[in-house]
């Protein structure tokens, strides 16, 4: 049974419609989707093309080698080395972050007065750039002008060398970078807090639940999604560290603070192998690729989304 005019009409309209939404809808992604071709997909495929080459000093193609920046990446020990600082790092960062934050929350998560105050005040460090805090943290560490050693020889102590000494200077730096990002987190678990009921926490209080019980057993599971978003999120972050590690170390002392994206930049920009260099940040890619589908395909199935 074939159509009849106003059905064949009333189709033809449904379909220039549908095209029209179509080309809004790509007019409206044009400007995004060229900034991601610039500033993402370009470097993206560049980086891929540099992996397979050699290079000169201005970055100029010498020689087609295939796969050998990887064989010699995999073989350095240097790589293997910043991995490992990579990976301390992160276990030094992360859960530390997420506990402070959650802490902070917990404490500022109440109807007392001024608690707006202290709010303010644990959110300032996200005001902050990384510069500026390396630089501020650079004047605590200072081993005879520094704050920290000052309150230590107060107290009959040893100074610390906190950041020439190859056993605390990833320590002393770790410990940065939690305060720096402690801001960022425990606004995005206040906010998580926020968005939980009141009238759970006055149930949990009826049924004779103390204020741990009730953190640990009701707060925190309702939290899970936060959490989970917070751990994603720091891992790769904590991944792509450069900043700190360039003002306050340069990688050193005997490169105990030599993360994977600082050899990367020592690679191409002080050695200008950008072939290796070009290899190096496709692994940290693919490492942090990984990682993210790990956690999505593990630990969100103890996610508890209400």
């Amino acid at each position: 049974m074939t159509p009849g005019p106003r059905a064949v009409g009333k189709l033809s309209t449904l379909s220039g419609m549908r095209i029209r939404e179509n080309v809004l809808a790509i007019g409206f992604l044009a400007p995004s989707l060229l900034l991601f071709g610039i500033f993402l997909f370009y470097p993206l495929i560049q980086s891929v093309y540099l992996s397979a080459h050699l290079t000169d000093p201005r970055g100029r193609i010498a020689a087609f080698v295939g796969l050998d920046n990887y064989v010699t990446l995999l073989s350095s020990e240097a790589f293997w080395n910043s991995l490992k600082v990579t990976g301390l790092f992160t276990l030094y960062t992360v859960p530390t972050g997420i506990v402070l934050g959650l802490i902070m929350a917990a404490l500022t998560h109440t109807k007392l007065r001024f608690m707006r105050v202290f709010q303010f005040v644990f959110s300032l460090p996200l005001a902050l750039s990384v510069s500026t805090t390396a630089v501020i943290w650079m004047m605590l560490f200072h081993p005879t002008l520094g704050m920290f050693n000052y309150f230590l020889q107060s107290a009959g102590l040893a100074p610390v060398q906190w950041l020439t000494d190859p056993a605390n200077a990833l320590l002393s730096i770790s410990l940065m970078t939690v305060w720096m990002h402690s801001g960022f987190n425990f606004i995005v678990l206040l906010s998580g807090m926020q968005g939980i009921s009141d009238d759970i926490y006055d149930s949990a209080r009826i049924d004779g639940s103390g204020p741990i019980r009730t953190f640990v057993q009701i707060v925190t599971p309702l939290l899970s999604p936060t959490i989970f978003f917070l751990i994603i999120v720091s891992i790769i972050n904590a991944f792509q560290s450069f900043g700190q590690m360039h003002i306050l170390t340069k990688g050193g002392p005997a490169g105990a603070t030599e993360v994977l994206v600082y050899s990367i930049y020592k690679e191409a920009f002080v050695n200008y192998q950008f072939g290796t260099g070009s290899a190096m940040a496709l692994v940290l890619f693919v490492i942090i690729l990984i990682l993210t589908i790990v956690q999505f395909t593990v630990l969100e199935k103890k996610v508890h989304y209400q």
